[in-house]
């Protein structure tokens, strides 16, 4: 077999988006990167005159995809992965004029290409190592990741801008040193760096950023790269190739391969796969001249389904990211720990108003269902604090949501150490002509793309033209501007946060999502019905998400919008009016209703550490108060239970809030009382409220919706003092 090293590199798998609201200084900032990009402007223009674009009024919906997949005779090129780098192949493929089809055996960017860091970037650690290893491939690499970072820059605007990044310097010595390789990095983007880094004091890098430690610091660099929003991005390369003419279907995996032997030498050759719908059942075959492999961490699965003797290229390495609150970091800078306790780095950086922590690395086994484990969820928290000021605590019950994302690392399958990795690509052709694309970064899946198309056109004998993917607009890019959310407010009615969060997430297509809002019937906002009260997702975006090829309630919260990825808690509270809205919308029965509510409810429990969190409050958590604080727990408990049960309900809580004028939902005081209620009995004894009370006191919970009520109703109380004879009209 023979392997074409691509000169590139992964960056710790990541990338969130920043989209959100452009002020006078973003503008301005937007005005100089288009003109920076003015070479990719010019590239745009080429690459989209003389393209057709059949579907670009509608999208074909996923019967019809499926249909042309089952009554296309032959396809030129079948791509089998929906990540970024397959659906890269996708519209790589259909722009050249091959005849393209694409399937993913579960939603498009369900795996490793949804949970990255959110950046995009070169890569400044493997720069450093390509000065000092005197590196060439290595530095190569860099500059052809910043290359494609200014593309996506350019190509996506409305999903991706440019954050600045700040390194804190501790050690004068460092300062020098550390200056000297980010002015590299700068250096090495040439003409398409995003804005030039800059060396900060020690009092104007605790201006910028507020929460920073301050003890010893000596100084900090600022530099930038780019941010995105890795599943938005991921979906609207996809939606692009299907908008292009390529079938495309989530929901469809390969069952196996299909060969024919060659006429003139009598070896096998693949032709194309058996493919079945998982929603359906149904099988049936897709013949392709050329089987494209970019199924990520699965890499070798397939590759096995063509020989079972094939050796291992891939080594999966599993990375924990974790979100906490926005009130961790600033708006608009993140933060760079080149050297963690174990020399790994970690980001630190403001996403989607919440702020995201990450990465760890360690080898781990390939699985669709990688789950956060508790010690990276803690070692992120433990080298926060080494950062963050000593007044700022850091908590457990702050983590609002974690996952793990499977890094494809192409290696040696003898390494053990997948640190220290170099996080390049290979396209491989195998004697039966599958071709695989194996490794890489998000950053440079365009020109893995490139390469990989190259390599099947040369094998397979395709007649295609030249690659048109540089500079071309993804979906939603053309018609945004970074007013577009104005114009969403005046013609709509939208509130002004979620007018942003359309125009950062859809683009251009963000009018579409808002002519799909249903009237509130309030004052303001006239449209958009909030599907959580702290967080801009409207319900309209549930409905569009089905012709986003959106097929479970799973796709919804963690990739249609990013609600599972930036907070369990809400996302759980969002669940039964998402299958609602999909159930009326999709014909499901009140059994699909169940079956989806409950397969969500398990994905944010297990893949996105909601088990993480509810552990930290079980039945066997030691009691940690004093006396003092144990006294006034149960005098604020007895409060509630007046008749001295030794438990408190619904009904107990609903009494003394009505006392003190203040009405809730009886769902959602159930949904309240049921995080405390570890037995789920339906009641909250006084053990289950002392064990919250000491994870509080113990920073394991935060915000405890039951903590902050009956604390809340106690000071009420406690000001009102008993009613007099005279205010309560007398008495006998």
């Amino acid at each position: 077999m023979a392997f074409r090293r691509a000169l590139k590199h992964t960056a710790v798998v990541g990338g969130g988006a920043v989209a959100g609201v452009f002020g006078l200084s973003q503008l301005i900032e937007y005005k100089k990167t288009q003109t920076k990009h003015g070479l990719a402007q010019l590239a745009r223009v080429a690459a989209e005159a003389d393209l057709r674009v059949p579907f670009a009024d509608d999208l074909p919906s996923r019967q019809a995809q499926l249909a042309a997949l089952q009554s296309t005779e032959e396809f030129d090129v079948l791509v089998v992965g929906g990540g970024a780098t397959g659906a890269g192949c996708a519209l790589d493929a259909v722009t050249r004029n091959l005849k393209t089809a694409l399937v993913e055996r579960s939603d498009f960017s369900s795996g490793t290409s949804s949970r990255s860091t959110k950046l995009l970037h070169g890569g400044v650690r493997y720069l450093q190592k390509a000065i000092m290893q005197l590196d060439y491939e290595q530095y190569m690499m860099v500059k052809e990741a910043l290359h494609e970072r200014a593309n996506l820059l350019e190509i996506a605007p409305h999903l991706s801008a440019p954050l600045p990044i700040m390194l804190p310097v501790y050690k004068w010595w460092q300062l020098p040193y550390y200056w000297a390789g980010i002015k590299m990095y700068d250096l090495v983007a040439g003409i398409q760096n995003l804005k030039s880094s800059y060396v900060l004091s020690k009092a104007s890098a605790l201006e910028r950023f507020p929460m920073l430690n301050k003890d010893k610091l000596v100084g900090a660099i600022v530099y930038y790269d780019g941010q995105h929003n890795d599943a938005r991005m991921n979906l609207a390369i996809a939606i692009s190739s299907a908008r292009h003419g390529a079938a495309v279907a989530n929901y469809t995996e390969v069952v196996r391969l299909l060969k024919t032997k060659d006429p003139q030498g009598g070896e096998e050759k693949v032709c194309g796969a058996r493919c079945r719908d998982v929603i359906t059942g149904q099988e049936f075959d897709v013949k392709a001249k050329c089987v494209i492999n970019a199924t990520g961490p699965f890499t070798d699965s397939l590759r096995k389904m063509d020989n079972q003797e094939t050796k291992n290229i891939c080594q999966p390495s599993a990375g924990v990211h974790i979100v906490i609150p926005g009130y961790y970091s600033p708006d608009n800078m993140g933060l760079l720990d080149p050297s963690t306790s174990d020399g790994r780095v970690i980001f630190f950086l403001p996403w989607e108003k919440m702020t995201i922590a990450g990465t760890t690395d360690s080898p781990t086994s390939v699985t669709a269902h990688p789950i956060p484990g508790e010690d990276d969820i803690n070692f992120i928290l433990r080298e926060i604090r080494n950062y963050l000021s000593p007044d700022v605590e850091v908590r457990r019950g702050d983590v609002l949501a974690a996952w793990s994302g499977i890094r494809p690392l192409v290696t040696d399958p003898n390494s053990k150490d997948t640190q220290s990795i170099c996080r390049n690509h290979i396209v491989s052709i195998s004697p039966s002509g599958l071709v695989t694309i194996a490794g890489g970064k998000w950053t440079t899946y365009r020109s893995m793309a490139e390469e990989t198309l190259d390599a099947a056109v040369k094998t397979h004998g395709l007649s295609a033209q030249p690659c048109k993917t540089v500079g071309l607009m993804l979906e939603g890019a053309k018609g945004w501007t970074p007013t577009l959310y104005i114009r969403l407010v005046q013609d709509y009615g939208l509130e002004n946060e979620v007018a942003q969060h359309l125009a950062s997430t859809y683009g251009g297509k963000a009018f579409d999502v808002a002519k799909m809002a249903k009237v509130t019937g309030q004052r303001w906002p006239i449209v958009g019905k909030r599907l959580v009260s702290e967080f801009p997702y409207i319900e309209g975006e549930v409905l569009y998400a089905i012709k986003e090829y959106a097929c479970t309630a799973i796709d919804v919260i963690a990739r249609r919008t990013r609600l599972g990825f930036l907070n369990v808690q809400a996302a759980d509270e969002a669940l039964p009016r998402i299958v609602q809205i999909m159930g009326k919308e999709l014909g499901w029965s009140e059994e699909q209703k169940t079956t989806e509510l409950e397969a969500a409810r398990k994905f944010l429990y297990l893949e996105m550490g909601y088990r993480s969190r509810s552990e930290q409050l079980t039945k066997t958590s030691e009691i940690n108060l004093d006396n003092q604080e144990v006294v006034r727990y149960k005098k604020r408990f007895h409060k509630f239970d007046k008749e001295s049960k030794g438990f408190i309900t619904t009904v107990d809580v609903q009494q003394v809030l009505e006392s003190i004028n203040v009405h809730i939902d009886e769902n959602a005081l159930h949904e309240i009382l049921n995080e405390v209620d570890l037995n789920k009995n339906g009641q909250v004894e006084i053990d289950e409220f002392m064990q919250l009370m000491s994870a509080v006191k113990k920073g394991q919970v935060s915000d405890s919706r039951l903590a902050i009520l009956m604390k809340t109703a106690e000071e009420t109380l406690d000001t009102r003092g008993p009613v007099t004879v005279d205010r309560s009209g007398g008495g006998f």
